[in-house]
């Protein structure tokens, strides 16, 4: 595996009022977004193409990632999100130039 655009842990990660972990991880690499268990195990992942991350009416720490039509509330460290709006623009990008230059 290579190495990731972006980490963040200590995320609390939730699905509607369940908590599914509070001191997961999040991970942007390899064109696909992760949400990890404290212990490491996958909760879900999909390409990027395939997951929306909006946030701003959450506060300052949230996010809500829909990730293959799946809604997940992400608590963030403070900074995170913007960062992480980031780091999935900014593979998006990358891999559109690289299949642009490679004629796909």
């Amino acid at each position: 595996m290579g190495e990731a655009d972006y980490v963040a842990t200590g995320v609390r990660i939730g699905r509607l009022l369940r908590s599914l972990t509070r001191a997961g991880r999040v991970l942007v690499r390899n064109g696909r977004l992760e949400l990890l268990t404290s212990y490491g195990r996958e909760i879900d992942s999909a390409p990027l193409e395939r997951v929306r991350i909006s946030g701003g009416w959450y506060g300052a720490r949230r996010a809500l990632a829909t990730v293959d039509g799946t809604r997940y509330l992400l608590r963030l460290g403070l900074g995170h999100r913007d960062r992480l709006l980031h780091a999935v623009r900014t593979a998006r990008a990358k891999d559109a130039a690289e299949r642009g230059v490679l004629g796909g």
